[in-house]
Order: C-alpha cells, then structure tokens, then sequence
C-alpha cells in the first residue's frame, strides 16, 4: 500500500524504528535505571522517588512474589491509582517475568471479579480501601496473593491497616513485602520480545471486557515510536535538562502507562503522579513550582483545568508538548489552552490493542489542526469498507491498522480475535475515520456509537462539537435512543455553563447549525456525566440507562 502519511513528515522523521533495540521492558527499565540512577523519577504529593529507589524497590516486590513460588508467567493484578507503588509494582512484576493486569481500582466487585477470574491472575497490588472489594470478588478466583498498600504508605505514613477475613489469601504490606523480598533476593528472568508483558482489558469492538494481550515487543515498538514523535521538540531545547512530564491519567489506563509512565522512564524524565485527577485544584497545587514539559489529557481534563482559576499561574515557560486522546479533543478546548500555554493541543489516536498509539499530530504543529494526524513511524493505517477493501484517500470506511505495536490478540479468545485480526496482519479498530491526501487520519466515531436515523449515518462526535460551541454549555454527550418513525433519534445529555441555559435555546441553536436528521430529538440536562478514571464520557453507560427507562415506561 502507498504510505502517503510519509510526504508530510518533517526531515528527519524516521519513517521506520528499530524494534529489535531492546529484547524486553525489563532491560529498557533497567538500562534507564542504571543510566540515570541519581535523577529523580517520580514525585507524588511532595515524596521523590529516585531512578535508584525504583531500581531498588521493584528489585525487592519481585523477590517477594519468587519467594511465593509464582511460575514465570503468571498474571499479577495492580489496582492503584497513580502513586508511587505504581510505577515500582510494573517494573517489579516484569522484571519477573511476571503479567500486568492493569485494573481500575474504581471497579465494583462483580466487574474485579471478571477480570480476577478471566486473567487467572493469582496476585495483586491493591490499595487498602479497595479491600472489601477484593474480598467480594475473590469467589471463583484463583487469587492466593495481596500486597497491600495505602496511598500514603510510601510517604512515611503507617501501613494499611489489614482486619477483616483474609482465609486463603496471604496479604502482606507493600513495605513488608519489599523488605521481605530484599531479605530472600531476586533472581534475574531472560525475557524474549515474545513474552507477553500485559493484558489490558478493553470491551473491544464487541461483547464483554477481554484482554488485549500484549507482548513486550508491542509496548517496545510503541514506546520506541512516541519518543521518535516527540523527540524533535526536545531536541530544539537545550535549554531542558530532565523531561517533566504531568501524569494525570491514570497509569492503568494503556495511554498513561505507555506515554506517561513508560515513556518517562525511558527517557530518564521526572514524572508528576496525580493521583485524583478529579481534584483539579489539588492537582494545580501539585504542579506548583514544577516548569512543565509535557502534558497528556483527555478532553475533561483539559476543560476542568482551564476552569481552574489558579492555572494559569502555573509555569508554561518550558512546555514544548501537550497532546489529547481517549475522546474529541474540541476545538474551543484546544483554542483556550493554546491561549494560555502558548502551546497547542496535538491530538493522537490509538487504542488498548495497539498499545496503544497509532497516530498523532506533530507535536511542533503550529495550531490545533482538527485531525488525529498521521500514522506513527513503522506504523500503516488503511481505511476499508464492510468487505475489508481499502479505500482510497477521502472515503469514509473503518479504520485498520498493522504495526509491531497491534496485540498478539485476545485472552483465551480466538474467535473473537479472528474477527478482528484479519490475515494480511490488520487491526479492524470498530472507528470509523477517513484519511485526506496528504496522510492525515480523522475518526468520524465509534462504530458502534454511530446512530442510525432514517437510513443516514450520524456521528455522535459531530452533534458534541456542535453543541459545545454555544456559550452556555459546559460539555455534552450525543446518543441514539430508538424511535418509531426515524428507527433511531439523537438524544442530547448536556451539562450548562449557564445556568439560564433552557432546551429551547438549544433546539434553536441546533437547526442553526446541522442539517435536520442531526438534530437531537431530545434534550436532557444533568449535573454532571459520567466518565471513565480517564475521563471519557460513558455514552454507552448513558444509552442503556436511557433504555432501559424507556422500556420501564413502555415508551418502546
């Protein structure tokens, strides 16, 4: 296929990485280690963690878990927010030889116990408050194992306090633990790039929550290839010493562990761990004193910070790179951040079973650009139809993706693999996008967001660009709810800016502005929306409660 993304790379942007520079994570953490051993790696809530502490510590959790007698292989579960145990729990379960299963330490306990029972994971690293979740899920589990922490634990507070029943699962403190594994040491693992390093739970295109399975050599590739991207910025300033970067999206997330937390240790960069992202005046204060370099956020985040009125008196004097993922970064978001940063908001694209970056706009774009941009290097985009023809530039289809960062597959599913592993080696993503001329990549939505009306395609993404506009709306979620005439019709959840706003002024707005099959049928406006730890807005979740009432009500 014609890469026609490489005509508008800058000189000296390779159009190929070399995957093969590192054989696992493991001797990428440990080479960064060992090279910037006396640099500070992570700071959370005023506590610094040094690049020889994290060698040190995650040395120590992963001789605890040999001592337990865990095969080589075996699936280690964390459920953190993002504090410093994180970034030591990752290193310590893949120096091992261990999995990563990243969990979101806001599940219930029927939705830990999916992902408990269907990863087979026999540890985890969880904070103290999620106990009694823990112990709610562990039925049907194969879960023998818990390292126990709070959030303060590594600050100098008292360990996690540990009551209530235990039977059948050994749980030791965080601290315990790594102090025990000093005592007992730890036996170096040779790993191979086809070892699998994580799974990364996402509901895919279809059904329920499966594992993305990826191998070291996925998360290598993909982290080799974001520090390609941005690495021109960071040459252009000699000025910049140590790389700051603000980690606010939470490490369990794939974006947050690849580009934030991976990314800056191999970098040998200062990573900022935000623990409540949802705490914007916390996490304001946090940053206090801090000249930052890098920044990476989702829609919410951006906007929640930009209404922060302590912002911007934070030091962008340095920034050089802010980019957006996970959902539509929307243009007013990016033309205020570039107002008061000076530095616009370069939108990326990618997802868990890529993980997860697959395009993203330079990072020296002079302005917000409206786009995801271009496929990162080693990395090819094709837009196909139903049949799995590609198309050419200008045509909407779905997008497909082969790179060496597309997952090996699914957890213990090879059906559903099959149906999204197509065998020329592409990635059928479930995103409708199309890509210009001259390689830039635009996602029109989620296939399975998009809404039917009348026989036409709608784009809840379009409708939420569109609404956001008006001045007395503060953010806005678009999704299809059935109808009798039309088969489906847009409802419009919103949020006011102003609290004057009525659902006649945004009905006037709205035929101002789309075409009439794009109009919302129904508008309802809420306190607030409920998003991911991430924070991208639940559509799915705000659809079936939408349902539902309206199967309770017999409206359908």
């Amino acid at each position: 296929m014609e890469k026609v993304w490489l005509r508008s790379y800058p000189p000296g942007m390779p159009a190929e990485i070399d995957t093969t520079y590192y054989e696992s994570i493991a001797q990428l953490l440990e080479q960064s280690f060992r090279a910037h051993a006396d640099a500070c790696a992570f700071v959370c809530m005023g506590r610094e963690l040094s690049y020889a502490e994290l060698d040190a510590r995650s040395r120590h959790l992963a001789g605890w878990f040999q001592a337990q007698g865990l095969e080589r292989g075996a699936r280690i579960a964390v459920m953190l927010p993002n504090v410093l145990q994180y970034p030591v729990a990752v290193a310590a379960i893949l120096r091992a030889g261990y999995v990563v299963v990243n969990v979101n330490p806001l599940y219930t306990a029927h939705e830990l116990q999916h992902q408990l029972a269907d990863s087979g994971a026999e540890a985890i690293v969880v904070l103290d408050a999620h106990l009694s979740t823990l112990r709610a899920a562990r039925a049907g589990t194969g879960l023998r194992h818990a390292v126990v922490t709070s959030i303060g634990e590594m600050l100098g507070a008292r360990g996690p306090a540990m009551g209530g029943e235990n039977a059948g699962l050994t749980c030791v403190s965080f601290v315990a633990a790594t102090a025990l594994g000093a005592a007992a040491g730890f036996t170096p693992v040779r790993l191979a790039p086809g070892d699998i390093a994580a799974l990364q739970y996402t509901g895919g295109t279809t059904g329920v929550s499966k594992g993305a399975v990826l191998l070291h050599r996925n998360l290598i590739a993909n982290v080799l290839q974001s520090q390609a991207w941005s690495e021109p910025v960071y040459r252009a300033r000699s000025d910049i010493e140590q790389p700051v970067t603000v980690i606010a999206l939470p490490l369990h997330h794939i974006f947050g562990l690849t580009v934030c937390g991976l990314l800056t240790m191999r970098c040998g960069g200062l990573g900022i761990l935000i623990p409540d992202p949802r705490d914007v005046p916390g996490m304001v204060r946090a940053l206090r004193g801090y000249r930052i370099h890098s920044f990476a956020g989702v829609n919410t985040v951006y906007k929640a910070l930009l209404a922060e009125p302590d912002f911007e008196e934070l030091d962008f004097s340095q920034l050089v790179h802010a980019s957006g993922g996970g959902a539509v970064v929307q243009r007013t978001v990016a033309e205020r951040w570039r107002a008061v940063t000076g530095v616009p908001i370069a939108e990326g694209y990618g997802l868990p079973e890529a993980a997860p970056c697959v395009a993203a706009n330079l990072p020296d774009a002079a302005d917000f650009t409206g786009t995801v941009g271009l496929p990162l290097p080693s990395t090819e985009v094709s837009i196909r139809d139903e049949a799995g023809r590609a198309l050419p530039p200008g045509h909407v289809g779905e997008v497909c993706v082969r790179g060496p960062q597309v997952m090996a597959g699914y957890w213990k599913r090879p059906g559903e693999t099959a149906q999204v592993l197509m065998r020329d080696g592409f990635l059928r993503t479930g995103d409708i996008g199309v890509m210009d001329e001259d390689g830039f990549l635009s996602i029109m939505d989620r296939k399975k967001d998009v809404i039917f009306v009348s026989g036409f395609n709608v784009y809840p993404n379009e409708i939420e660009a569109v609404v956001t506009r008006h001045p007395g709306v503060y953010e806005a979620a678009a999704v299809g709810v059935p109808d009798a005439l039309s088969g489906e019709t847009v409802k419009l959840f919103v949020v006011k800016k102003d609290p004057a706003l009525t659902d006649t002024d945004l009905y006037a707005y709205c035929r101002t502005q789309l075409m009439g099959y794009k109009r919302p049928g129904v508008i309802e406006f809420r306190a607030e929306l409920r998003k991911t730890t991430a924070g991208e807005i639940l559509r799915r979740a705000l659809r079936d409660e939408e349902i539902a009432r309206m199967v309770e009500s017999g409206e359908v």
